[in-house]
């Protein structure tokens, strides 16, 4: 029977996918230059990898994350080193401030490939806990704000500045919650589209001083 996956067990399944599949010539990605291809190769593969080992719930795009159970709540995202970024659905404004309201766990590899091999060396794996999810800019300076007494008109003037997508109600709704509850620090970079744009160069490189982060590195 298997055992329940857990967020300990995560981390070490994702440590340990990473030191076994950069070994590995991957050929079927000979090639390949797209990295939403590349991506979701390694998704599937370490999806079934864990499917093998544990009783989980696999997600699918209605349910919008990759992992999607109570105890889990995490999407993965795969990314190449030479721009570690990735994109997710726009939900509310509020995820730019109060995070993303799902943990994140991101593979960063380099490709090379040669006539007949592909390598993916895996040289970051990082684990993000949701309350640090959100825009690390963003946040520090609210924190910074409310610690200097900043009033509702302060805080949606600062929203103003910053573009964080929304009108006056959602402004006025925002400042609110801003003032009467626990802004955390972020620490992604979170740029307005369509999605958001997540940019993970400073997450990455964090080397386990951040509580609630983890970080694995490896060095080819």
């Amino acid at each position: 029977m298997k055992c329940k996956l857990s967020i300990e067990a995560l981390k070490m399944e994702a440590k340990n996918f990473c030191e076994k599949q950069s070994k590995i010539n991957h050929k079927l990605l000979i090639g390949i230059t797209d990295g939403k291809a590349v991506g979701t190769y390694v998704e599937h593969l370490f999806q079934e990898e864990l499917s093998r080992k544990y009783d989980l719930q696999i997600g699918n795009s209605a349910k919008g994350i990759d992992l999607p159970g109570e105890s889990i709540n995490t999407d993965i995202k795969v990314t190449s080193v030479r721009q570690p970024q990735s994109s997710c659905p726009f939900r509310s404004a509020r995820q730019k401030i109060f995070g993303l309201g799902y943990n994140l766990l991101v593979f960063v590899y380099e490709k090379i490939d040669t006539e007949d091999t592909c390598t993916l060396n895996f040289l970051f794996c990082t684990f993000i806990e949701k309350q640090k999810t959100a825009d690390y800019t963003i946040t520090k300076r609210l924190i910074e704000m409310k610690k200097d007494g900043a009033n509702k008109e302060d805080i949606i003037g600062y929203l103003n500045d910053k573009n964080v997508p929304g009108d006056e109600i959602i402004y006025n709704d925002l400042a609110t919650e801003i003032l009467s509850s626990c802004v955390e620090q972020g620490y992604l970079t979170i740029s307005n589209a369509l999605q958001w744009r997540l940019q993970y160069g400073r997450v990455i490189q964090l080397d386990n001083k951040i509580e609630g982060i983890t970080n694995y590195v490896w060095k080819y």
